[in-house]
């Protein structure tokens, strides 16, 4: 699971960029299943049920959140915009990797006034990205066009993943390549049993961007059932022990309440008889199962739920800290302990199986 998960990890796969990671998975599940890859850059696994009479989707979000050129200044520096939640309070400083026109990487670095000549009122200031700029090492314009940079080519933060103590790992998309891990780990487990329901694995698009990709995929697979793998917010920092209750190493979670509340009023409320299926499936099997509920963030399950007639979704996932920054932390057990836990529930559901919430 280390060794997949630093894979994707160094992999550089903004929103709407996702094709090398898409691939990347694809190589991953297509000896244990037929695998494709849908218009919308979706990678799908696809595993044949004894009975199939169901079908659940199981899906995580391939890309990463960046930043996308605005503007090319004569000078050579680029303005950014953000592309997805970037936390501002880290870019000064920062190293990334723009990708050209053509989909090759350039280095580059976020600047950051000289300490020696920064203003006392300033030192303590956090400026916002419109008022930051990247530094690709041009001397002008035309030295940055002849990059084959232009404004809308993406960045993302330089892909880095370092081993902690433990089992413990930080990296720059932990969220949610931590998530494609997982599916690369169940695509082995049903080769192994196989469920009786056909299960699609799905590597999603354009989470970080719009929460859209995993609709636009559970529109070709029409799915009974999701099932969605995401990060968590780790409550064992000093800044969060007081909030919320997971932690790494504690093994894998169930969301059961997400609510955006800042503009986007969507969100995600657990299906029951989903629930009900992991919960036991944890308690006959002695694993063990955080609950999370949170205000503020969403997973793409908030719109893939409303798909065709309405589809039962339940959002599970791992701890992460420091999530959205270029050092997210993750335990590689809670990992494990997911394809553990989702695979064995999977494989409870079979045609008699009530989805229906009443």
């Amino acid at each position: 699971m280390k060794d997949i998960l630093r894979d994707f990890c160094l992999t550089k796969a903004p929103s709407g960029y996702e094709r090398e990671m898409a691939y990347k998975l694809k190589r991953y599940l297509e000896p244990f299943c037929e695998t494709s890859i849908d218009a919308m850059g979706n990678c799908v696994g696809f595993i044949k049920g004894s009975e199939r009479q169901k079908k659940i989707m199981v899906f995580a979000h391939m890309d990463q959140l960046g930043f996308i050129v605005r503007r090319v200044e004569p000078d050579g520096y680029l303005q950014v915009d953000r592309l997805g939640g970037v936390p501002e309070k880290v870019l000064p400083g920062l190293k990334v990797s723009v990708r050209n026109e053509s989909g090759e990487w350039y280095p580059g670095v976020i600047g950051v006034k000289s300490h020696h000549a920064e203003a006392v009122e300033d030192k303590y200031v956090v400026s916002p990205v419109t008022a930051l700029f990247l530094d690709v090492g041009a001397s002008d314009a035309d030295e940055v066009r002849k990059l084959g940079i232009y404004a809308g080519c993406p960045a993302v933060y330089e892909p880095s993943f370092t081993e902690l103590s433990g089992n413990k790992v930080t990296g720059t998309s932990v969220d949610n390549r931590g998530g494609c891990a997982v599916l690369a780990g169940l695509a082995a487990f049903f080769n192994k049993r196989r469920p009786l329901g056909d299960v699609y694995l799905a590597g999603t698009v354009w989470e970080e961007f719009n929460l859209r990709g995993a609709a636009l995929a559970s529109r070709n697979i029409n799915p009974d059932a999701a099932i969605s793998l995401d990060v968590t917010l780790s409550g064992d920092t000093r800044d969060l022990s007081a909030r919320y209750d997971v932690a790494l190493g504690k093994g894998a979670c169930v969301q059961l309440y997400s609510f955006h509340g800042r503009g986007t009023l969507n969100g995600t409320l657990p299906n029951g008889p989903l629930f009900e299926l992991v919960k036991n499936t944890a308690g006959e099997l002695g694993l063990p199962l955080q609950r999370f509920a949170s205000v503020g963030m969403l997973t793409d399950a908030a719109y893939m739920q409303l798909e065709g007639r309405g589809t039962a979704c339940l959002e599970m996932g791992f701890p992460a800290r420091y999530t959205h920054s270029p050092v997210e932390v993750c335990d590689t057990g809670d990992l494990n302990a997911l394809v553990t836990l989702c695979g064995e529930s999977a494989l409870r559901i079979g045609g008699n199986f009530n989805f229906s919430r009443y």
